[in-house]
């Protein structure tokens, strides 16, 4: 199984994303959004950052029960309540993702959404992985 992360000249510089992941092989394992639960199902954490730290990290956890870690993810979509508050913190996202998953960054997409299914959700991940 191999990931290649294309980043063609003509397009803006991919800072903290990769703008194209090619797969070749490799068994594909479908994340379930993420949101800052907790074991006992409640939201954890006040802020953006926080939630994304614990959502980030389900979702991996999510990932590592598949048998996968963060360099096999292909694509990982991020739901926010308030894009401008994700745009507030995104150098601290971005240091809370490079301590958590590496450097190796899936094809990714920042969508503003109304509300999240838990109300005191801030921020949602899901994702696609492919495994060897």
């Amino acid at each position: 199984m191999s990931l290649e992360r294309l980043n063609p000249a003509g397009l803006s510089p991919a800072t903290g994303f990769t703008h194209a992941v090619t797969a070749t092989g490799g068994r594909l394992v479908l994340l379930a959004g993420q949101t800052a639960l907790d074991e006992a199902g409640a939201v954890v954490g006040d802020t953006l950052p926080a939630q994304f730290e614990t959502a980030l990290g389900n979702l991996l956890t999510a990932l590592a029960a598949a048998g996968g870690g963060p360099a096999d993810l292909a694509r990982v979509t991020v739901y926010a309540t308030d894009v401008a508050d994700y745009r507030a913190h995104v150098a601290e996202l971005g240091l809370i993702w490079r301590r958590l998953a590496g450097r190796d960054y899936p094809a990714m997409a920042v969508i503003g959404v109304v509300r999240l299914w838990d109300e005191q959700a801030l921020v949602e991940l899901d994702g696609i992985a492919v495994l060897p």
